[in-house]
């Protein structure tokens, strides 16, 4: 599967629970075709205490969530949209099919 979303990409979120949600990309895993978002997804794991300086308690962390659910966002619109990958002044760069703006 082709890779189009990257780590450090703003992206909101298409379908689901999460529908309309704007967050940025922490970490891509291309195999699995997933991708984690901050604030997105979040759930809570219970952890025990390690130490004093590691208390117990319960920890919201963010799950990984599928790549088709998520679209880039294009800086001039601020909203979700498809890209395309284009070659500008000798580098491959990716611009955005409803406005041509680079992403």
């Amino acid at each position: 599967m082709a890779l189009g979303i990257k780590s450090g990409d703003q992206v909101e979120v298409i379908s689901g629970g999460y529908k309309g949600a704007v967050g940025r990309v922490l970490t891509t895993f291309p195999k699995k075709g997933q991708a984690i978002v901050e604030g997105i997804n979040l759930c809570k794991r219970h952890t025990k205490a390690k130490s004093q300086r590691q208390p117990g308690g319960r920890i919201e962390k963010e799950r990984p969530i599928a790549l088709c659910k998520l679209m880039v966002l294009d800086a001039k619109t601020g909203r979700g949209t498809r890209f395309e990958n284009a070659i500008v002044g000798g580098r491959k760069v990716r611009k955005s099919k409803a406005t041509g703006n680079e992403i």
